[in-house]
């Protein structure tokens, strides 16, 4: 199936909340971390719900009309969207949150996104954050230049999360496969 990367329309709100909440229930789910179905159900949840969805309308309709400010991209694989990636710029780039469900990953995709937001992105020094056991997620980042920085939290008080960063935004910063995958995505 053909995997299309475009910018979301303002009626996609409703599909990224849900979409928010699928990719939770499929990646966080850790028994020695505590984080079960019920708990990513309290804490995430509330994305699909008409004020998660309402949430997502508003940030849609800003980055529609701040580009240079806001980013989001979406996946679609026929008429449904498999994941997405956002972005806000300050005075750092913040990358997140990124998501692709089950189905949509190891084909190349969120090389094809990332590859996307590192050109919007530019050169300024971006951070993101990820959830210390993911593991696949930390390597991913990895290979785009981003390092952990050893700062930690804990989301709502349970799930653990490490700050990664990128400061020099150059191609030099990227592994070999992940500048062979922007490169045959161009």
């Amino acid at each position: 199936m053909t995997h299309v990367i475009e910018a979301p329309r303002a009626d996609d709100a409703a599909s990224l909340g849900s979409l928010q909440l699928r990719a939770w229930l499929q990646t966080y789910p850790c028994e020695d971390a505590g984080i079960d179905e019920n708990w990513i159900r309290e804490h995430r949840g509330s994305s699909a719900t008409e004020e998660g969805i309402a949430q997502w309308r508003e940030f849609l309709e800003v980055a529609r009309q701040q580009p240079d400010l806001l980013f989001c991209r979406v996946v679609r694989s026929g008429a449904e969207i498999v994941g997405f990636l956002c972005g806000r710029r300050d005075e750092v780039v913040t990358l997140g949150p990124m998501y692709l469900l089950e189905e949509a990953q190891g084909r190349g995709i969120g090389g094809r996104l990332m590859g996307e937001f590192l050109t919007w992105a530019g050169s300024i020094p971006m951070r993101l954050w990820v959830t210390d056991y993911n593991e696949r997620a930390i390597r991913f980042y990895q290979r785009y230049g981003f390092k952990a920085t050893g700062e930690r939290e804990l989301w709502q008080g349970k799930l653990p999360n490490v700050r990664m960063a990128r400061d020099i935004t150059s191609s030099d910063n990227l592994s070999e496969p992940a500048r062979d995958q922007i490169t045959r995505d161009e």
